[in-house]
């Protein structure tokens, strides 16, 4: 068996194409299934979903497919999760005001952590992955005596020789170029953010756990060069987006078919004024206007500004507005295309 092909009979894959575990709403079970189905590996974004939401999507998954699939948790503290220990900003309550939107803030920012690892104890998934964060070896070992294979998020070789001392299956190595949010922890994964190709070359020198690349792979070729560099499997996210299957507005979905014919600007930027942790997307008129506070230690930390940013997002999706949606999107948006999924594997697997 060669080196490529390892990972892929591990996770029961006909293909080394993964299906990107984007939260918010975009991996709806039918695009998940799509994938699966074809022989990639759909994979559920779960970070922002309740628990028993996140139980119901895991169950309507499986009467979809029989074939393997993915579900991705954010690492949070109890803490981070339910506490919120600074105050919103002032430009953005004066944002809010201007605009008059209501900004209540909620008893707390995110979902317990705990309480969604107990749903993948509870109603096992084949592949389990994380962001964010790390596990324990102990919460490790238990998913695989569940039959799950647990797949851990990187951004810098640190990182993944920590997922590979406390036992993971493999990781996902993520490179700046990657749309969404970064999936690392330490403070040297946005320090000074590795370029994909440069981070496999690291991270390859200094563990021998099995990569999955990720960041800004649009194309059949895209996967064959990752391979050819050490990954064994390829996570595409963006190029999902724009499927019929996705399950993310037409406004956010018509903005990234703009920017692949032109319409709007391409330009993407990594940011933290969305959410308070960095995050790659289209340059908007939101990320224009307030630049000036795109500075780690004037924002509120993850998960509390995304918390308090949510009105603004949900006032810009009912009004259609792009120019104050997070648009996440990696630097191959230029690529997208509206399709079905299957039409865009077929494309990806022609060109292997």
């Amino acid at each position: 068996m060669t080196l490529s092909s390892q990972l892929l009979t591990k996770l029961g894959m006909a293909y080394p194409i993964i299906q990107a575990p984007m939260a918010g709403g975009a991996t709806t079970p039918e695009l998940i299934a799509a994938v699966s189905n074809f022989g990639g590996l759909g994979s559920l974004g779960g970070g922002a979903t309740a628990p028993h939401a996140l139980n119901s999507q895991i169950d309507r998954i499986k009467a979809l497919t029989d074939r393997p699939f993915m579900v991705n948790l954010m690492v949070l503290s109890e803490h981070d999760a339910y506490t919120f220990d600074t105050s919103m900003p002032d430009w953005l309550l004066q944002y809010y005001q201007k605009q008059k939107i209501a900004a209540t803030l909620p008893e707390r920012p995110a979902h317990s952590f705990t309480e969604q690892l107990q749903v993948l104890y509870d109603n096992p998934v084949p592949v389990a992955s994380f962001t964010f964060g790390i596990i324990s070896a102990e919460q490790v070992a238990r998913l695989q005596q569940l039959g799950t294979r647990v797949i851990g998020t990187v951004n810098h070789p640190l990182e993944a020789q920590q997922w590979a001392a406390v036992g993971a299956d493999a990781v996902c190595v993520q490179g700046m170029e990657a749309g969404g949010h970064r999936g690392g922890w330490l403070p040297q994964s946005s320090a000074d953010p590795l370029g994909l190709l440069t981070l496999i070359s690291q991270t390859r020198a200094s563990t021998d756990i099995p990569l999955i690349a990720a960041g800004g792979l649009m194309t059949g070729q895209d996967i064959k060069a990752v391979q050819a560099a050490g990954a064994q499997l390829a996570q595409l996210g963006t190029a999902f987006l724009t499927t019929d299957e996705s399950g993310i507005s037409a406004t956010y979905k018509q903005a990234l078919l703009d920017a692949s014919d032109g319409t709007r600007s391409s330009e993407t930027r990594l940011t933290r004024l969305f959410s308070g942790k960095q995050a790659r997307g289209l340059v908007n008129n939101y990320l224009h206007d307030f630049a000036n506070f795109d500075k780690e230690d004037e924002l509120p930390p993850y998960p509390q500004l995304n918390a308090m940013t949510a009105f603004m997002r949900a006032n810009a999706g009912k009004n259609a507005d792009p120019e104050h949606l997070s648009l996440w999107a990696g630097q191959g948006v230029t690529l997208v295309r509206q399709e079905r999924a299957v039409e865009l594997l077929e494309r990806l697997v022609k060109a292997l």
